[in-house]
């Protein structure tokens, strides 16, 4: 899949149309990538598997994948610019992402979240749970953008 449409909007996994000024104007005001340099934005886009979400020519939403194409994919950066809230296309855009053909047979989705809980659940995401056979860890610097 390169693009997909749906009435005014359209999905494209082509890198060309991103447009770079609005994913860092949204990301440097997000709760999760405040003050987030635009080398780093670029940097990010650069090696991950990106969606932009379009009404025309004009880049409405975005949400990117680092993922092996094999084994594991992790959500980053999902977003639909405020303006365009509450017309399906953020749910429209995870579905596009996990159904993508070339992601297909994965064992593991992850993602983190502060806010939209609700949203991935739709599409069978759950809260991770400690089991014997494996815990979930992490190194986590929040304000490595505030340096």
């Amino acid at each position: 899949m390169n693009e997909e449409l749906k009435n005014r909007f359209s999905i494209s996994t082509d890198k060309g149309k991103l447009n770079i000024e609005t994913i860092h104007n949204f990301l440097n005001n997000s709760y999760w990538a405040q003050n987030i340099p635009l080398s780093v934005v670029q940097k990010c886009i650069d090696n991950s598997f990106c969606f932009g979400v379009y009404e025309g020519d004009k880049q409405v939403g975005f949400g990117r994948l680092i993922t092996d194409y094999a084994t594991f994919a992790y959500f980053s950066d999902v977003f639909i610019l405020e303006e365009y809230r509450g017309l399906g296309l953020g749910k429209w855009l995870v579905e596009t992402m996990l159904q993508h053909p070339e992601l297909q047979g994965l064992r593991r989705w992850l993602l983190a979240t502060k806010d939209a809980q609700e949203l991935y659940r739709q599409f069978g995401f759950q809260e991770v749970k400690n089991s014997d056979s494996f815990a979930f860890m992490e190194i986590f610097r929040g304000n490595v953008y505030q340096r």
